[in-house]
């Protein structure tokens, strides 16, 4: 699903066998406790996913913070309210682990997935920056 839209096409692959580093991130997110990498399925087949973070922060008080990474919904399923059950799951992950905020980046060229985020209550509160390491 990663490499299933027009942004993702270009930075990701889809081979079998799954490339390592792949298997080695999986590997990581999962035996870490602040982690949770969670799949959609529907039919028997992956339908979305996402990755939920759980940070400890000395802002707000050392309150805690879920980040949101790798959010995807299959493109023949988009539009059917899959996402949306997928953002009540995260929020309710987050809710379990008294955070105090869900926060995520979404890419600025995808105007369909900011107005989705802007629908269930987001807010573009602060800008974003990134620095590539290559």
């Amino acid at each position: 699903m990663l490499a299933d839209d027009p942004l993702g096409s270009r930075r990701e692959q889809a081979l079998d066998p799954v490339p390592t580093p792949y298997l080695e991130a999986f590997r990581a997110i999962d035996g870490d406790a602040n982690q949770r990498l969670v799949v959609a399925i529907l039919e028997g087949r992956p339908a979305g996913m996402m990755q939920v973070t759980f940070i400890p922060s000395l802002t707000y008080k050392g309150r805690w913070r879920a980040q949101l990474e790798g959010v995807r919904v299959r493109s023949d399923l988009r539009g059917g309210g899959l996402g949306r059950a997928m953002m009540e799951e995260a929020v309710a992950l987050a809710r379990s682990r008294a955070c105090h905020v869900l926060q995520l980046t979404t890419d600025k060229k995808r105007p369909g997935a900011i107005a989705f985020y802007e629908g269930l209550g987001f807010e573009a509160s602060h800008e974003g920056m990134k620095l590539h390491l290559r």
